[in-house]
């Protein structure tokens, strides 16, 4: 499996969507399953996932999926 599918798998797992719902423009709180909870369900799942640390900065800014994509890259994973 590459890494765009794990992280789609995860990011439809935390919010508990079907995988084909997950794109790029998939905004926080854009609906009614990704909220506080499953945010902060979802940055667990990824820091496992990918074997990293996410600081309290980069959770605020992950508004999308696009800056959950452009995260990950600052940890040298390649989405």
């Amino acid at each position: 499996m590459n890494t765009t599918q794990t992280l789609h798998d995860i990011i439809a797992a935390a919010l508990s969507i079907p995988a084909e719902q997950v794109t790029d423009d998939l905004n926080y709180q854009s609906i009614p399953e990704w909220d506080s909870v499953s945010h902060i369900y979802l940055i667990t799942e990824l820091e496992a996932a990918f074997d990293i640390t996410i600081d309290t900065d980069e959770v605020l800014e992950m508004s999308s999926v696009e800056k959950v994509k452009e995260t990950l890259r600052k940890h040298n994973i390649e989405i």
